[in-house]
């Protein structure tokens, strides 16, 4: 399992009710988390065999910058 961050364009508690179902339906995601509270709105995955574009391309589809952070 890895963990991958983004910086992302989420502000509000809807635009994550929003994503939600799009992350929900993703296999190979065990959990994700954002946080609201960072000035990059910071967007956490624990996932296995998940590319990080794949995530990037979801949100980019909904209309959210979304970028990995690297290590």
């Amino acid at each position: 399992m890895e963990i991958l961050v983004f910086r992302t364009g989420v502000e509000s508690t809807e635009h994550i009710e929003n994503i939600a179902p799009h992350l929900n339906s993703i296999k190979g995601i065990y959990r994700w988390s954002f946080d609201l509270e960072d000035n990059e709105n910071i967007l956490r995955i624990e996932a296995a065999g998940i590319s990080p574009r794949s995530i990037e391309k979801t949100l980019a589809g909904m209309n959210f910058y979304c970028e990995e952070l690297e290590d």
